[in-house]
């Protein structure tokens, strides 16, 4: 049988475990991570990183903001909304992620400590990514017409949905987004000719679990809106640029490339970046690979292209 995976990811993909999530895991993944939390954010030279915790809901919530020490005026931005399925997750980590478009972009990165499913299911984590959006538009040291939203997987998801939101609520004006591998559509959990052999980090078993958690109930449901799942938006006409990547080898291949065709035909402009035999996180995982380096600089240089030139 012919590898499926990119050269530069046969061994990690061969090593990789292949989990899938049930409470248990994910409540051992969250003590993971609070423990994690506990520590004090890494001291950066030349960029200042800050939490803030500002209004949102029932409670606060907190961003992590990240902005080049150099600055000495408004700088272009991101919202950066973190992965984990709706489950699982925290600002921190994607710390080293946040801290190099920091620096290397001149950007500011604001990530946002959103509230985890399914304790909190829709909209509880939209309306905080939306809070977050909105004092980050109003900071001081952020340009308003040159924001951009982004997340990996379920982050891209939920950073997808906050794009629909902010137009159809039309008080922030998103220049751009950025969906890495991003986690669309319920229905792709629904799904039964699915090959499970090429797929790691993120299965259907556990896409299901996801689903079901953030949206409160089993996936497939007709009444859903489309701001949990952005892929049922019927209207994608007036969406700011996008770029969207993915590897042939993740579960959300299908999904994503739908939406990229679906913005298209709305004369969205979108960049699509499918790289042969890459699986779900790959980037992550394999950080200083060839692949994943030209991954990121694909969406570097959309970034740039939105937000700086």
């Amino acid at each position: 049988m012919t590898n499926p995976f990119h050269p530069d990811l046969q061994r990690a993909a061969r090593f990789l475990p292949r989990l899938t999530f049930t409470p248990t895991l994910t409540r051992l993944a969250r003590s993971l991570q609070r423990w994690r939390g506990l520590v004090k954010p890494p001291v950066v030279d030349d960029v200042a990183i800050d939490d803030f915790w500002i209004p949102a809901g029932e409670s606060p919530v907190r961003v992590r903001v990240y902005r080049p020490k150099a600055a000495s005026g408004p700088c272009p931005a991101i919202l950066w909304v973190h992965g984990g399925g709706f489950i699982i997750g925290t600002p921190e980590q994607d710390e080293a992620h946040h801290i190099a478009l920091c620096r290397d972009l001149g950007i500011v990165v604001a990530a946002v400590a959103y509230r985890l499913a399914p304790q909190h299911s829709y909209p509880a984590p939209m309306e905080d990514c939306y809070a977050a959006l909105k004092w980050l538009a109003g900071h001081d040291g952020v340009a308003p017409d040159r924001i951009a939203i982004g997340g990996h997987s379920a982050g891209g998801g939920l950073a997808a949905g906050l794009v629909l939101l902010a137009h159809d609520r039309g008080e922030i004006e998103v220049a751009f987004q950025l969906l890495v591998y991003p986690m669309l559509d319920d229905r792709t959990a629904l799904r039964t000719e699915i090959d499970p052999s090429s797929l790691r980090l993120w299965n259907n078993r556990s896409n299901l679990f996801g689903w079901t958690a953030y949206l409160g109930a089993k996936p497939g449901a007709g009444d859903m809106p489309d701001y949990a799942i952005p892929a049922r938006r019927e209207n994608l006409a007036g969406l700011p640029p996008t770029w969207i990547g993915v590897g042939t080898c993740d579960l959300f291949h299908d999904e994503d490339v739908a939406y990229a065709g679906r913005l298209g035909q709305a004369r969205v402009e979108c960049k699509l970046k499918v790289v042969p035999g890459a699986f779900h996180g790959f980037d992550l995982i394999c950080s200083q690979s060839a692949v994943a380096k030209d991954f990121r600089d694909s969406y570097r240089s959309a970034l740039i292209g939105a937000l700086i030139s």
